[in-house]
């Protein structure tokens, strides 16, 4: 009798347990998506305001706010050449509520640091691509001073000047970033001199290259292509394999001889790595609904600017494709963050 009545009880207690461990564990699912989000979403744009990626943040994050119910907030951590702002999202818990917004300068400023062995974080290990919310060139810009029209008279009235011991000056968003790596392929490739200048972001790069302060620079076209279109800034070429809407006089940096700068130009939503899948398509779903927008869209093409709303994978190839593209240039010409 007592036997059976210890097996009783053990039994008792391992249904008990059982219970409680399922009980347990059903408590420790993450929040489905359904649940999401369950407070405000903050996105970080690594760069000041005022720039092409803080201004195409704030237009998509007011749109999603409708879709996700929440807040969006934009956030700007600028340094780095935007490496601050993608650390600190890279550290960020993986629910979906911090998200990095991002330009083509992710896939530089990276690999630029993975080259000195540096780098904070990892592309491809620690986030999670969501989606890109835009596609917008790279512009090379010069200033009206200079009195030339074309890259190739650039690059005559650079030499010359390099030659005569005054090299021009060229303005980037940072060491490392996607302007500085164009700026020394351009030096190296067309054997000309030039000094380095680093800003913050693009708004106060812009602003010196308007002054004439820095004399050659570049961002993305939707900085600075209503500057040329009003002849405050001449337009060189575009980072692109066709010519932009936008500027349709301004040739491709393949029709000025630099093929090796035909790059694709982005803005795009990343999350932590580890986001759930769930949560990442709940805000994929979001961006999709402000791309397709009608009123952002045209918006964006006020910026000469192609709303996207790509698929992660989509986005994640991109990615993968820019990284193995600037790692071979960045390794040839040496780019480091300081110079």
């Amino acid at each position: 009798m007592k036997s059976d009545k210890m097996k009783t009880d053990r039994r008792n207690v391992l249904v008990t347990t059982t219970a409680l461990l399922a009980a347990g564990a059903v408590w420790a699912v993450p929040a489905a998506a359904d649940d999401f989000p369950t407070r405000p979403i903050e996105v970080v744009v690594p760069f000041p305001a005022g720039g092409t990626t803080d201004v195409v943040a704030r237009v998509f994050a007011e749109r999603m706010e409708q879709e996700l119910g929440q807040p969006v907030v934009v956030e700007n951590r600028a340094g780095g050449g935007g490496s601050v702002g993608a650390d600190h999202v890279a550290r960020a818990d993986a629910d979906g509520h911090t998200l990095l917004f991002h330009n083509i300068t992710f896939s530089a400023t990276t690999t630029v640091m993975q080259h000195e062995g540096r780098a904070l974080h990892d592309i491809e290990e620690d986030f999670a691509p969501v989606s890109i919310a835009v596609l917008v060139p790279m512009l090379l810009l010069a200033h009206p001073d200079l009195e030339i029209e074309t890259m190739e008279e650039f690059v005559e009235l650079a030499r010359e000047r390099g030659d005569a011991g005054e090299p021009l000056f060229y303005g980037t968003t940072g060491h490392g970033s996607i302007m500085n790596l164009v700026g020394e392929v351009i030096k190296s490739e067309a054997e000309i001199d030039m000094e380095h200048t680093p800003f913050p972001g693009a708004a106060p790069m812009v602003q010196d290259l308007l002054a004439g302060r820095v004399q050659f620079g570049g961002d993305q076209l939707s900085t600075s292509f209503e500057h040329v279109l009003e002849d405050r800034l001449v337009g060189l070429a575009v980072l692109a394999d066709e010519r932009n809407f936008a500027l349709p006089d301004v040739p491709t940096v393949g029709e000025v001889g630099f093929d090796t700068l035909n790059l694709v130009g982005f803005n795009g939503f990343i999350a932590p790595a580890g986001t759930p899948d769930d949560v990442i398509d709940r805000i994929h779903e979001a961006v999709v609904a402000a791309a397709e927008d009608p009123e952002v869209r045209q918006r964006m093409e006020g910026m000469g600017a192609v709303a996207s709303g790509s698929t992660p994978e989509e986005f994640r190839q991109v990615l993968a494709e820019q990284v193995s593209q600037m790692r071979p240039l960045v390794e040839r010409f040496d780019i480091g963050m300081g110079n």
